[in-house]
């Protein structure tokens, strides 16, 4: 069984709730799943991050790119980078923001670069847009993600009123994409071993 560990900073509660649907795919997929806010991490936190097979990593976009928090957690892994303590892990990740742009992709190619200072393996969500007329706002991957997950909460939402189902379910989704890939990753590892 594959160990995934989300990890995120939620300023208001909605990137939780979507770190929280995150979680649940992995779970249904059969996974371990870790969901660790950086804001309190620890010791045992990064001890966790070290033995994941794979990260998703989770932030709200302010403007323009991840929450400062998020940052400040980004910064303080170079200490696993130094050491390339990451390397080959699958790595994610998913943001939200008020607006359906917001310039959420700034977020998602900084979770990219981190990725890849860390020696990581992206993954993107493996899921086509709803991009057609009859397309409603809480169809799968409403938002068109492909690099990673996108999220959009009204400004004015409570987290119990956004992100909706429809972002919800993709962000199901998207975690079960993270333990197939995991998954795939594992077993040709170890048959090349």
């Amino acid at each position: 069984m594959s160990r995934i560990v989300i990890a995120y900073h939620s300023g208001y509660g909605h990137t939780k709730k979507l770190a929280e649907a995150v979680f649940a795919g992995v779970q249904d997929a059969g996974a371990q799943a870790i969901l660790l806010a950086v804001a309190d991490i620890d010791d045992a936190g990064w001890a966790e991050l070290d033995a994941a097979d794979a990260i998703v990593f989770g932030a709200p976009t302010y403007m323009g790119g991840p929450a400062a928090e998020f940052k400040k957690f980004a910064d303080a892994s170079s200490k696993a980078w130094f050491t390339q303590k990451w390397r080959d892990k699958i790595a994610a990740g998913f943001t939200n923001s008020a607006t359906m742009n917001g310039d959420k992709f700034s977020t998602i190619q900084y979770f990219v670069t981190l990725s890849m200072q860390h020696s990581m393996i992206w993954t993107g969500t493996g899921l086509m847009p709803s991009n057609t007329k009859a397309a409603t706002r809480n169809d799968l991957n409403y938002v068109g993600g492909y690099t990673g997950l996108l999220a959009q909460s009204p400004a004015d939402a409570t987290p119990e009123e956004a992100p909706p189902p429809g972002d919800l379910e993709t962000a199901k989704a998207f975690g079960a994409r993270v333990v197939e890939v995991t998954a795939r990753w594992l077993a040709g590892r170890k048959t090349s071993a």
